[in-house]
């Protein structure tokens, strides 16, 4: 089981480069799975991708679409070459129904490309490629939108209709579960503010991004807790109030059950990272 590497604690959960630049996981020929999302451009080479036992022959161009948990290799493969991008579930917070998408592609996860996509495939991941490696103000709002037009681009070569907005309920608890306020830190509070019941708000929410409300929102304490210990010379127990934790004990056990480090350990490593 692969996972995710980032650069740095406070990195966007996401990567885009060649096979090269990538690692050799990127074509590993054993069975593998990973707890990302990948998407290959594939431009060049002989061999076959195996997807979940299905095998599809390398006729590039081709676009692959590899769901967390797929197992897949690349067999006999002989000079491959194009791009890889990889995300986690918590990138496509801008846009959650993109899950959804991602769930379709993966079901037909291989798709071949005419010259015309070919060309527009290739110039979205070279503008991703470059804006990721630039980087700037703004940065990651722009990856998560140009994996956004990718993925849609993508459907339509499936004929997959692009996911219907998601409800303006379960976009607006996005939008504040993104950006958290004061006391915003349960879905009792978030229902409250949006004026309709927990019930409402937790149905509307799974329907919309297929997972729930809470997990959400302790993915949103976590990061906003990170940002803290990484940005701000705030004790602990200062962080943990910062984020809605009367007992600093309970949001130690709560941190490092979500991270698999203590809140110190983690300011810890990150000050290491930047020396």
């Amino acid at each position: 089981m692969h996972r995710l590497e980032v650069p740095a604690p406070h990195a966007p959960p996401f990567a885009v480069g060649t096979f090269d630049t990538i690692g050799p996981l990127s074509r590993a020929d054993f069975p593998h799975r990973h707890t990302f999302h990948e998407l290959v451009h594939v431009t060049g080479g002989t061999g076959t991708h195996v997807v979940d036992a299905a095998r599809w022959p390398l006729r590039p161009p081709h676009l692959g679409v590899i769901a967390p948990g797929q197992v897949h290799q690349w067999a006999d493969v002989r000079g491959l070459t194009g791009h890889v991008v990889v995300f986690t579930d918590d990138f496509l917070l801008d846009h959650p129904a993109d899950r959804e998408l991602l769930r379709r592609l993966s079901e037909r996860p291989w798709l071949p490309l005419d010259d015309h996509a070919d060309a527009r495939v290739t110039r979205l991941i070279a503008d991703l490629e470059d804006e990721y490696r630039r980087g700037g103000d703004g940065t990651e709002s722009v990856l998560r939108a140009l994996v956004h037009v990718l993925l849609v681009r993508a459907g339509r070569l499936l004929g997959t209709p692009s996911p219907a907005p998601a409800g303006a309920v379960a976009s607006e608890f996005v939008r504040l579960a993104g950006r958290p306020g004061p006391g915003l830190w349960s879905v009792r509070a978030h229902a409250e503010r949006l004026g309709v019941t927990p019930g409402h708000l937790t149905e509307a929410v799974k329907a919309a991004t297929g997972r729930t409300a809470a997990q959400l929102l302790r993915e949103a304490r976590i990061r906003e807790a990170q940002r803290f210990l990484l940005r701000t010379d705030l004790t602990v127990r200062q962080v943990a109030s910062r984020v809605g934790f009367a007992d600093p004990a309970y949001f130690c056990r709560f941190f490092r059950r979500e991270t698999g480090l203590s809140p110190g350990g983690f300011r810890r490593g990150g000050e290491k990272h930047h020396d």
